[in-house]
Formats: structure tokens, C-alpha cells, sequence
């Protein structure tokens, strides 16, 4: 999430940039697993962004990309890319996971906040395995 926020702040960046800043905050616990697959998603939601907004924007609900806050923009994201383009992790993991990271970075509205938008894109995009 770090580094989409980081490029969302500084599209000047490019994704390796971005991907380095994180590395090196984490110092020696950045495993090469936790590399490969933060540049799986990285590079997964910087090269389909257009499409990403649009699906966050479609199921957010009088939202518009630029009024949400950075972090909050940052998290839907990395979310939406995981449910729509990776299928390697459930859908209530990726919530759980988004709902999270709003916890522990956003405001005090961003769980639920999250937690609403991205459960719309679950069921559209993973129908089978979202509870209604």
C-alpha cells in the first residue's frame, strides 16, 4: 500500500522507485517472497489504473476518485486489483486484509468505508464468494 501511495503522490516516481522506498523502510524483513509480490502488485495496479478507478469509482457511490483521501484511494486500489485480477487469494482475505490496512492508516471512517466499496466490487467481480 506504501508504494501506491507513494506513486499516487508522486507520479513522477516510477514503480521500481517506489517499490525500492519500501524496501528500504523495511530494512531486513523484506523476504524476496514479500518483494516479488510487492511488485506483482504494484506493477498490476500502475499498469491497469484506468480500469481499477473506474471500477472503484462505479461501486463507491457518489465518490469520486480525487475527493477520497490518498490513503483510502491507495488501499481500494490494491484491493481491487487483487479482486478482480488476481485469483490467488480469497475475496473475504483481501477484504479482511483492505479493512485492515484502513485500520491501521487511514482515518476513522476508512474501515467501513473501505469495507462497503470493496464488498461491491467482490460482488460483481467474485459473486461465488461473497456471502449476501
Amino acid at each position: 500500500m506504501q508504494a501506491l501511495y507513494a506513486l499516487d503522490a508522486n507520479p513522477a516516481l516510477t514503480v521500481v522507485e517506489s517499490i525500492l522506498a519500501v524496501r528500504a523502510e523495511s530494512g531486513d524483513a523484506f523476504s524476496r517472497a514479500d518483494e516479488e509480490r510487492l511488485t506483482t502488485l504494484v506493477e498490476g495496479v500502475h499498469s491497469d489504473i484506468e480500469r481499477i478507478d473506474d471500477t472503484v469509482e462505479a461501486a463507491s457511490r457518489n465518490w469520486k476518485l480525487p475527493r477520497m483521501d490518498r490513503v483510502d484511494r491507495s488501499i481500494l486500489r490494491l484491493g481491487t486489483f487483487e479482486l478482480t485480477g488476481l485469483v490467488d487469494v480469497p475475496a473475504p482475505v483481501i477484504l479482511s486484509e483492505a479493512v485492515e490496512l484502513a485500520k491501521d492508516f487511514g482515518s476513522t471512517e476508512s474501515p467501513a468505508f473501505i469495507n462497503g466499496i470493496l464488498d461491491r466490487v467482490a460482488r460483481t467481480s467474485r459473486p461465488d464468494e461473497v456471502k449476501t
